[in-house]
């Protein structure tokens, strides 16, 4: 297998021409630590053990499914200096609560999804979500992640900033792409020495 090309698969801020970054789908997203510098604990036998700010973090990620009921966390890793994640919007109707190809999702754990209504299934990993009514739904990518920053840095209260203004973002278009994303992220605590973000 390749490994996973993060500059080949990657796309800065500066967004997709003409995509509408509200529209039901399934993203790959990476926030990088202002400067690099690794905030939220170390890789020890390859693998991510989480200090108190990586602690917090986990739990302002987690609750992005509270905020936002159309929004649902896939695979996701957190790393010394950086976040790596599979987020999925959905069309959800606020009143019936079911979304996208008609099927409910009242308090979901695990659901396999369709996207796009493209009739691809993509595989049940990691999805977390309480639908809860209560929370208004996910405008874009962009809105996801500033809410993120914002709790998480709220959280923290680091005398210098957290994260670094851009995030990098994909648009995950088939099965295939998605498993290659998730393989990549659950291998990434086993290769930090090889990330592209791995800063000593």
């Amino acid at each position: 297998m390749n490994r996973f090309n993060s500059n080949r698969h990657h796309r800065r801020t500066i967004r997709l021409k003409g995509y509408d970054y509200s529209q039901q789908g399934m993203y790959y997203i990476t926030i990088c630590c202002q400067n690099r510098i690794q905030y939220f604990g170390n890789i020890e036998n390859k693998k991510m053990v989480l200090n108190d700010a990586g602690e917090m973090v986990l739990q302002c990620w987690l609750e992005i499914s509270q905020h936002f009921p159309n929004v649902f966390l896939h695979e996701y890793v957190i790393m010394p200096n950086h976040v790596h994640c599979i987020v999925e919007i959905v069309n959800i109707d606020t009143t019936a609560m079911s979304v996208g190809a008609g099927f409910a999702r009242p308090n979901l754990q695990k659901q396999c999804v369709n996207i796009g209504g493209n009739n691809k299934q993509f595989p049940c990993l990691h999805i977390v979500t309480v639908n809860t009514g209560r929370a208004d739904p996910a405008r874009t990518i962009g809105n996801i992640v500033g809410y993120f920053k914002y709790q998480s840095t709220k959280k923290i209260d680091l005398p210098v900033k957290l994260w670094q203004r851009n995030y990098y973002e994909r648009i995950i278009r088939n099965t295939e792409e998605y498993q290659h994303i998730v393989n990549y992220i659950v291998n990434n605590p086993a290769n930090w020495k090889n990330d592209k973000f791995y800063k000593v």
